[in-house]
């Protein structure tokens, strides 16, 4: 996995949202921490959920761990961007600090579920670039699940149960990747960044590079 190179001409844009999803195990988590070891620029926009953290997890890096009373006054006041309920646990994105990055030109990566990619695609859909990631087959999901080890076999249930109907919504995504080699997935899901990144609605600089482009008198 390569390090992103900075480019030699700066071009002013806007900054693009990132949301990258899977059922539990396809591999957005992994994807989305092997894009931030490659490209530091990318920010992780922080979900708060209301679930217990896992032992990997760190509070604060992974999620906001938070109280569901909480949860309801950051959702009732409209500080949320989105929100969702998964697996009887509440997630949701933080207003302030996505607004804040998208006007100063910086991308940030959302690791979420089908619902909040939709409400960020309703509300903010010119920035939003969606990716869902699929397992190869059924059975390597649930084998994923169990050598994760993090989950009871209630919760790796329940999150299989689930699977099938969070992957019935990959249809309303620009992009879809079969993860069946990580670092292939990987790959692509640069390539797409790389690629959104050159959009030329996105590059509000492209009008004065240009102007400055055509005003100058070649030497001859």
């Amino acid at each position: 996995m390569t390090t992103a190179k900075k480019p030699l001409t700066k071009i002013n844009r806007r900054g693009l949202m990132l949301v990258i999803s899977s059922p539990s195990g396809a591999g957005k988590s992994t994807i989305s921490r092997a894009l931030m070891e490659a490209d530091p620029t990318l920010g992780m926009s922080v979900s708060v959920t209301t679930r217990q953290r896992r032992p990997s997890e760190i509070a604060g890096r992974h999620y906001h761990f938070i109280s569901v009373r909480e949860f309801e006054r950051l959702r009732d006041s409209d500080a949320l961007l989105e929100w969702a309920e998964v697996h009887g646990n509440f997630y949701g994105t933080p207003r302030e600090p996505v607004e804040i990055a998208m006007a100063e030109g910086r991308d940030m990566l959302f690791d979420i579920d089908w619902q909040g990619a939709r409400q960020l695609q309703e509300k903010m859909a010119a920035d939003v670039v969606s990716i869902f990631v699929l397992p190869p087959t059924m059975t390597e999901l649930q084998s994923r699940l169990h050598r994760r080890a993090e989950d009871t076999e209630e919760v790796i249930r329940t999150r299989l149960l689930n699977s099938r109907s969070e992957i019935e919504h990959w249809r309303e995504y620009d992009y879809i990747i079969v993860n069946e080699d990580l670092d292939t997935a990987f790959d692509s899901v640069q390539s797409i960044v790389k690629a959104e990144r050159l959009r030329r609605d996105r590059r509000h600089g492209l009008f004065d590079f240009v102007r400055v482009l055509l005003e100058e008198e070649p030497k001859l």
